[in-house]
């Protein structure tokens, strides 16, 4: 990854670091481009007023766009800075690496995900194990034990990490150096640090004292250095779901999130085990 902007290569991440743009915004201007056959040195050409009017983007957004980019510049040229060397990309809705199951499976899937790490363990069969906030001793227990049960099924464990449940799980892998994928509330850097070589939270520091990107994949839905805002966990919690296989359920809050995610997932198909 060079440190010049190029306007073909970079085009997806000038959209993810603009100001005020959301993945509804960028999932439109996809769309429409790809609708009016307009490419990304067209679209980054036009003028902030062009980009208000066709696109309805908000006057800051339009002016950080317009005429190459050049408002966003820097901030691009320091994310590759920081990035450079390193396995991270920036993956939209019609890039051929989007995985399937998240189009599959979420009502308003993320226009991007800020991807780093090793992709090939999506194409392994993978497994969640879910559990309400409120889960007491006994359910964490299970979840820990149902993790090592799929782990040394060869199968591949997606999870979180700032809830007792997701962190209970996450561990699992380390102790036999099997592959995770970690779904993030907040931004990559946020979570892993600028180096993007810390474990994301401290249990996990006692197995392994550094990220290893060479086995393990991190996604997230949110700018690099978006730090965590409530609404967060509703949507990785979708995308950890998402990316699952087989949703395995340790306990649940009757109309929580993980009753919801884990209700829509058997009406959609996908294996369901309650534990």
């Amino acid at each position: 990854m060079g440190l010049a902007f190029d306007p073909e290569t970079d085009f997806e991440l000038a959209l993810c670091l603009t100001p005020g743009i959301g993945s509804g915004t960028i999932s439109r201007i996809l769309a429409r481009n790809a609708i009016s056959n307009v490419s990304k040195r067209q679209f980054l050409s036009l003028s902030p007023d062009a980009l208000v009017e066709e696109y309805r983007l908000t006057e800051r957004s339009a002016r950080a766009l317009a005429r190459g980019a050049k408002g966003i510049e820097q901030d691009i040229l320091k994310f590759k800075g920081r990035a450079l060397g390193k396995n991270v990309r920036v993956i939209t809705f019609q890039d051929p690496r989007y995985p399937g199951r998240i189009e599959g499976f979420c009502e308003n899937p993320p226009a991007f995900l800020v991807a780093y790490g090793n992709m090939q363990v999506l194409h392994s069969k993978t497994f969640t194990v879910l559990a309400s906030r409120d889960a007491g001793p006994d359910s964490l227990a299970a979840t820990e034990k149902s993790v090592e049960e799929g782990v040394l099924d060869s199968m591949v464990l997606v999870t979180g990490s700032n809830t007792a449940a997701y962190q209970r799980a996450a561990v699992v892998p380390l102790r036999w150096g099997a592959p995770r994928v970690l779904v993030l509330d907040r931004g990559l850097f946020k979570a892993l640090g600028d180096d993007l070589d810390q474990e994301p939270f401290p249990a996990a520091r006692l197995w392994r004292y550094r990220f290893d990107a060479e086995t393990d994949l991190v996604l997230s839905p949110f700018r690099p250095d978006d730090n965590f805002i409530g609404v967060n966990n509703k949507i990785r919690d979708e995308l950890v779901v998402a990316l699952s296989d087989e949703i395995r359920v340790a306990h649940v809050s009757k109309g929580g999130n993980v009753d919801k995610l884990s209700r829509r997932a058997e009406e959609l198909g996908r294996a369901v085990i309650r534990l």
